[in-house]
């Protein structure tokens, strides 16, 4: 027997699928080579822009975003335009992600910017970042209340100033030797967290909650979302790599600033001398986690996502959602912040 989770996955996705297909003019025919582009990056099409099959991402904020509308009383397919609008700005934002980060590969093919360049890939970025707005104005097509619309516009528009906040102390940290953990704590605040804040208030506001109810979603949303970063970041280093599909020597091989090698890096003197070597090897990496497990860096991220989780858990119960989508609801964050860390 399925799950809520499963059962209304199956029918939300293929809708917000839909929509985002409409806004980026995927009719099925080959597109042109400027939409072409944009199709690609979705996972729609190949670099020939011939249709294909591959991983365009797990599409987890749209759907927290319906089940957020459903669980609140709303009819979610009223809030398919601000899912469909949150998921093409995430990956609006991914595109300007790997030109800045010169990042050659997403999702197991060649970037944007590595098939057609710097410049063109800039410019598709851009689009996806204007058709997100175009994407979330088609709410009033839905009969949502154009007061309601107003207020959904605004708040994408303050998360979109967020999300590049957030980039810009990313790549500002790349050039620092010293960062704090409140510093980087605040940074996965506004470049991960905010978004999935977002999608969750959207769904809220969309289905006419109350003031206490959207603050409720807002911070559900957003605890969830460090919860996820902070776990991310352990796994990163300390992850079972047949279970993550990822190298968990990855982060400390690059000297990836994440939580916990912030905190042992704070802690340990010998973890920051080691880090001024030039050219990490295994052994770098083996004593680096020795180093990170006696400054106890592993359990104080831990407990930060502990901490971040119960938060998420909190504003999730005062929320008292219902039905179906409450159980999905639930079922998604367990699903999410389960992880063995």
């Amino acid at each position: 027997m399925l799950t809520e989770l499963e059962t209304l996955t199956q029918e939300m996705i293929p809708a917000v699928e839909t929509e985002m297909r409409a806004v980026l003019h995927a009719n099925g025919t080959q597109p042109d080579p400027f939409y072409g582009m944009l199709q690609y990056h979705m996972g729609w099409v190949d670099e020939n822009l011939q249709p294909a099959q591959v991983n365009g991402g797990k599409r987890i904020r749209p759907l927290l975003c319906l089940l957020s509308c459903a669980a609140t009383g709303g009819d979610w397919q009223q809030a398919v335009p601000a899912a469909a609008a949150i998921e093409i700005l995430h990956n609006f934002s991914l595109i300007h992600y790997d030109i800045e980060d010169a990042s050659p590969t997403r999702r197991g093919r060649k970037t944007v910017w590595q098939i057609w360049g710097i410049e063109q890939a800039i410019n598709a970025g851009d689009a996806m970042f204007a058709i997100s707005h175009l994407a979330i104005a088609r709410l009033m097509e839905r009969g949502v209340d154009p007061a309601i619309v107003v207020q959904a516009m605004r708040r994408f528009d303050e998360t979109c100033v967020r999300l590049t906040q957030g980039q810009y102390a990313d790549m500002d940290f790349e050039t620092r030797d010293q960062v704090s953990v409140a510093e980087y704590l605040e940074m996965i605040l506004g470049k991960t967290a905010v978004l999935i804040s977002l999608s969750t208030e959207l769904g809220a506001r969309i289905a006419g909650a109350d003031p206490e109810t959207n603050t409720h979603y807002n911070q559900y949303g957003l605890k969830l979302g460090l919860a996820f970063q902070v776990i991310d970041d352990i796994l990163g280093i300390w992850g079972d790599e047949s279970r993550t599909g990822k190298s968990a020597a990855t982060d400390i091989i690059t000297k990836k600033k994440t939580l916990p090698v912030l905190h042992g890096l704070a802690q340990s003197p010998a973890l920051q001398q080691l880090y001024t070597q030039a050219d990490p090897d295994d052994a770098f990496v083996q004593q680096a986690i020795t180093l990170l497990d006696a400054a106890d860096s592993h359990e104080f991220a831990r407990q930060q996502a502990v901490a971040y989780s119960n938060d998420a858990a909190y504003h999730l119960e005062a929320i008292s959602p219902s039905g179906s989508a409450a159980k999905a609801l639930h079922q998604l964050t367990h699903m999410l912040l389960s992880r063995d860390f």
